[in-house]
């Protein structure tokens, strides 16, 4: 099967939350909305499915551990002024695990959606 689109599991609280936060903050397209389990968004290559505690994803393991949003692996999300988008989602109350750091490829910043999911923006470095 050959298809470009990347696709990225993200496990959430509150998925119309999460829709409203990807469509509002970092311009993902709402593709199929299936309240309150499951939707899924796109952003060009990216197709971020957002998974409900209802949905098959949330369901519980064979030993009772339930699935939960959070962690620190996340989608990385290039931009061509990191300062801008940085206070642009600052006034429009996005919370931020950091600062802007700088590295050897560039600059970051991890932000967290609605459910503590990471988001990374990055402005790769020369631009």
């Amino acid at each position: 099967m050959t298809d470009s689109t990347v696709h990225v599991r993200y496990l959430v609280d509150d998925v119309q939350s999460a829709i409203d936060f990807y469509t509002t903050h970092l311009g993902f397209t709402p593709d199929r909305v299936f309240l309150p389990a499951f939707a899924d968004v796109r952003r060009g290559n990216l197709r971020l499915l957002l998974s409900g505690p209802d949905s098959s994803a949330g369901r519980p393991m064979p030993d009772g551990r339930r699935p939960q949003p959070g962690g620190w692996n996340r989608i990385h999300l290039l931009v061509d002024d990191i300062d801008a988008e940085v206070a642009r989602l600052r006034a429009g109350g996005v919370p931020f695990r950091s600062d802007v750091v700088t590295g050897p490829g560039g600059r970051q910043i991890v932000l967290d959606d609605p459910a503590g999911n990471p988001v990374e923006l990055f402005q790769p470095a020369g631009t």
